[in-house]
């Protein structure tokens, strides 16, 4: 049994913990604002990843959930326990940094066994605990061995075996794969995913990396210069983004702008009306609008769509092609010279210098705002 503890600490209860953060807002002593008012719910169990580039205020975010910072006002509450106020270490959270923080002087067992020690678990159950651990990362035989010895995704494995190890509230990761490269940060993405789902524990993830997201992720919130722009699933942030920064960040984005609206559904585009489907959140809007059509969605020539957004094929002029490998990425240009990107199956690249027609259909074209 875990001895008793000095300090009062959130408790981990039978089912995982929720996040509430409500109005949190971070002015740094330099005046640099890290946090715009900024409102999030992760229920218990869930998979949580903060998106953005470098100065987003993800990082910032994360740190002021784990307590290592203090918000300027707003509040933090971990399941039913207003945490806002407490010192990092009573809020019983599990963190992964971005280089692991293993111990090199100790092996494997003894730094999963360390913050055991420091909660003042038994040496039997310290033992028993480290064992069990092991087994969950799938390195039974490994606690012998150095933290040298590893390669760098097993090192991952144990940082965060390391982080669960004492049943924390929650597990945070601040970009622990950001060293690794992209075939390996996606296997063990994979593995992290599958590791949380068996453990239950509610996560949140830091990256600028959206493919490392989509694989990881119940739920994404996108961040831009200390703000949510948007909160969603995976699926939901790639099809419908609310913005053009949302939608150029997750992924290749065509946009064509709106000159004006005719109705509900169609606007008047330099290629003649388009009809398409609004997101939620954005009717009524009436700043600068555009129309967004992924890559993957356009189609060449003689293909048919079964509810073409353009009343006529649009035709355009192939500037150059790109192999990726399983596709292509083709860049064709209108007749106002605007260039469009068309993804396209490898054996089917029309060469560059010539005139094609290309179509989609309506449900792929999203209006987005500004």
């Amino acid at each position: 049994m875990r001895a008793p503890q000095a300090v009062t600490t959130v408790n981990s209860p039978a089912k995982a913990n929720s996040i509430t953060i409500d109005n949190l807002e971070l002015t740094f002593p330099n005046g640099f604002v890290g946090l715009k008012s900024t409102s999030l719910h992760v229920p218990g169990g869930q998979f949580c990843t903060l998106l953005g580039p470098s100065g987003s205020g993800k990082t910032t975010l994360l740190r002021a959930l784990a307590g290592l910072i203090a918000p300027t006002q707003g509040r933090i509450k971990i399941g039913d326990t207003d945490v806002t106020a407490l010192p990092v270490q009573t809020r019983n959270i599990g963190f992964v940094f971005q280089n692991y923080a293993l111990f090199p002087h100790m092996n494997v067992a003894e730094n999963i066994a360390y913050p055991l020690k420091l909660h003042n678990w038994s040496a039997a159950d310290r033992n028993a605990r480290v064992k069990e651990i092991l087994n969950l990362i799938e390195l039974p035989h490994a606690g012998a061995h150095t933290v040298g010895q590893l390669s760098g995704g097993q090192q991952q494995r144990v940082a965060i075996g390391r982080a669960l190890a004492y049943r924390p509230s929650l597990l945070l990761l601040d970009e622990p794969m950001g060293a690794l490269d992209r075939r390996l940060r996606q296997q063990l993405g994979a593995d992290l995913r599958d590791l949380q789902q068996r453990t239950g524990i509610t996560a949140v993830y830091v990256t600028h990396d959206q493919e490392e997201a989509f694989i990881l992720s119940d739920k994404i919130a996108v961040m831009s210069h200390g703000e949510i722009l948007q909160y969603s699933t995976p699926r939901e942030l790639y099809s419908h983004p609310r913005s053009r920064f949302v939608a150029h960040f997750l992924g290749e984005a065509n946009l064509i702008e709106v000159e004006s609206r005719l109705g509900d559904n169609v606007a008047a585009t330099a290629y003649g009306p388009m009809t398409f489907s609004i997101p939620a959140g954005l009717q009524g809007k009436a700043e600068s609008l555009a129309l967004l059509v992924r890559p993957e969605d356009i189609l060449f020539n003689s293909a048919r769509t079964r509810d073409a957004a353009l009343s006529q094929p649009l035709k355009v002029e192939v500037l150059r092609t790109l192999f990726l490998g399983s596709r292509c990425l083709v860049t064709v240009q209108t007749p106002d010279g605007k260039k469009i990107l068309v993804e396209c199956n490898k054996s089917d690249v029309p060469k560059a210098g010539t005139d094609v027609s290309i179509t989609w259909d309506r449900s792929a074209t999203v209006l987005i705002d500004s």
